[in-house]
């Protein structure tokens, strides 16, 4: 096998490479053909000694090894490879077709959709000691100053770029509204496209009306100064986390879908629901990237749960 493979193949084509590359340097030609010399020499010296059986079960082993390297730079450079989702111009039958249906309201969860944050004295196991936060948030909670330390899920920022030129954009959050009010001041920048927001719950004075929903009667004071002022509670505690109510947002169901990580936010509405995995710190995430082409092709349709009812499967994976 090697006789014939060194006679018929190696040999003939090394002799065309000497001449075809004879304006290069010939030391470096000698070198190369040393070295393959040597190797063909040691693997026949190999094959003499162990028989053709256990010669090619070496070469299988070697060449699965250098398979799986290669496989596994290969899986690394694609991980990190950001693919970002082109925004083409619409055709004059996509236009007419926007103008037909309605304009849709995309509901935003922050905690582990769109960010990850910790405060003073907690760090997960999550977040990588000496992570640097997207930005720090200092509040201030029960009398106490707490400082919040956020991270942006990957792709975030082009993620409402986008989808703000198809939707109207609402952030519905769990959390406090003076944590949340700064987080989405943070991730707006000053765009105008995060304005409409709800809260676990608000306090607005008794004699204002902003937003439609269950309210408790309670008195504020405030230098002395007593203020009679309404307590609006836009999630319901059900079954140990906080349920959101899609029609506070918009009565017309057909036209309001939520991007949540929590099944557990919208049990009212399952089938206006987009699940996506919580997110804490891996740093080449894409699910926000891998959304755009649906949410694109989501604002043409009618009805937007004739879609999403499709993928109730998918709640209970997150």
């Amino acid at each position: 096998l090697f006789s014939f493979m060194s006679s018929k193949v190696w040999t003939p084509n090394l002799r065309k490479l000497f001449n075809f590359c004879t304006n290069l340097s010939s030391g470096i030609l000698e070198k190369f053909s040393m070295w393959v010399y040597a190797t063909m020499d040691c693997l026949k010296g190999i094959y003499n000694g162990i028989g053709i059986r256990f010669f090619m079960m070496a070469l299988i082993r070697i060449w699965t090894l250098i398979m799986y390297v290669l496989r596994r730079n290969l899986k690394k450079v694609i991980q990190h490879k950001t693919v970002k989702y082109q925004l083409l111009p619409l055709s004059p039958i996509s236009i007419e077709r926007l103008r037909l249906v309605k304009r849709k309201t995309l509901v935003l969860d922050l905690d582990e959709t769109l960010i990850h944050s910790h405060h003073d004295g907690v760090v997960r196991q999550t977040v990588r000691p000496g992570t640097p936060p997207d930005f720090v948030l200092r509040v201030t909670i029960d009398h106490h100053p707490i400082r919040f330390f956020v991270h942006k899920r990957p792709h975030v920022d082009f993620f409402l770029e986008c989808v703000s030129q198809w939707y109207d954009l609402v952030i519905f959050t769990a959390s406090m509204e003076i944590y949340g009010a700064a987080v989405a001041d943070n991730l707006d920048k000053n765009r105008g496209v995060l304005n409409r927001r709800y809260f676990r719950q608000v306090i607005v004075s008794a004699s204002r009306n902003i937003i439609s929903g269950p309210s408790k009667p309670r008195l504020w004071s405030c230098n002395g100064l007593v203020f009679p002022v309404k307590l609006i509670i836009h999630c319901t505690l059900d079954c140990g986390s906080y349920t959101k109510d899609l029609s506070m947002v918009n009565e017309d169901l057909s036209s309001v879908f939520i991007l949540d990580n929590s099944p557990g936010a919208y049990r009212y509405n399952p089938d206006n629901a987009i699940p996506i995995k919580s997110w804490f710190a891996d740093p080449s995430d894409t699910a926000l990237l891998n959304l755009l082409p649906m949410l694109d092709a989501l604002r043409f349709v009618t009805d937007v749960r004739s879609i999403l009812s499709r993928n109730l499967h998918l709640h209970s994976l997150w």
